[in-house]
């Protein structure tokens, strides 16, 4: 499974465990909104690709 979390401000430790136990066994990839050089249609095109989509 391709999980991806869209991080709105830092990442409180729950939001860092559960990260880290779902790469253990899916595919996760995080996306910081904070980036300066964030392409908006890469992040869509991310929200599509993956089967799960969290916000933080």
């Amino acid at each position: 499974m391709k999980i991806l979390h869209i991080i709105n401000d830092d990442l409180s430790d729950l939001a860092k465990e559960i990260i880290d136990l779902q790469s253990q066994a899916h595919e996760v990839k995080i996306v910081k909104l904070s980036d300066k050089e964030l392409s908006y249609e890469a992040v869509v095109d991310d929200i599509f690709s993956c089967d799960r989509v969290v916000s933080w």
